[in-house]
């Protein structure tokens, strides 16, 4: 929980941002290490991590509502939170709905995909981190394009296993299970690309 007595809120964007990277790398080590029988407590500990993170940002809410004049726009401030918040959420989703599916194993495709998410979560990070010095940092930029090349990459991944989902399966329920599966995993990245136009666009506004 951050410090009322000192709050930052370019911190309290890192903290959060945080949760995201404890979230993709659950995901990456329940799916790669997949076990049936372990899946109901993974879903526990990534609710956890979602728990948390909602603190967090009902933390950076309450502090705003207190502010007289914040650091950046009220209205940057408030989309910033909702959208790193709605990366650990997504994440979480995925784990959630191979718990609901009742999945017994985990296609290779997904494991290269849960990567991706985990890539993407970390760029999102190194930019939050860079987030607060946007006039001097020399890296910003470069992750900010990362998570726009990471997300493009989703977008690919997401296309491909779709596609050869309807090519190469006859089973209904296989072809609803996985087709939701792979577009959770893509929309963990499409958040992430919201949190980097979010600070790009801040940045704009504060150049």
């Amino acid at each position: 929980m951050v410090n009322k007595k000192n709050f930052n809120y370019f911190k309290a964007f890192i903290d959060l941002s945080n949760g995201s990277l404890k979230a993709a790398e659950l995901l990456s080590k329940t799916l790669h290490n997949f076990d049936v029988n372990q899946v109901e407590e993974k879903v526990k500990e990534m609710h956890v991590i979602e728990h948390n993170a909602d603190l967090e940002r009902h933390e950076i809410m309450n502090r705003l509502a207190k502010e007289f004049l914040p650091p950046i726009e009220r209205a940057d401030i408030i989309s910033l939170a909702d959208n790193v918040d709605d990366v650990i959420d997504s994440i979480e989703d995925v784990l959630i709905r191979i718990e609901m599916f009742n999945v017994q194993s985990i296609k290779p495709e997904i494991l290269k995909f849960t990567e991706v998410v985990m890539d993407c979560c970390k760029s999102m990070s190194a930019a939050l981190k860079e987030f607060e010095n946007f006039k001097r940092s020399k890296t910003l930029h470069a992750a900010i394009i990362e998570v726009n090349h990471l997300e493009e990459v989703a977008d690919q991944l997401y296309i491909n296993g779709v596609r050869d989902l309807f090519k190469n399966s006859k089973d209904p329920i296989e072809l609803i299970v996985w087709t939701e599966i792979y577009r959770l995993l893509e929309k963990c990245c499409d958040n992430c690309e919201e949190v980097a136009n979010d600070i790009e666009n801040i940045v704009m506004k504060n150049s």
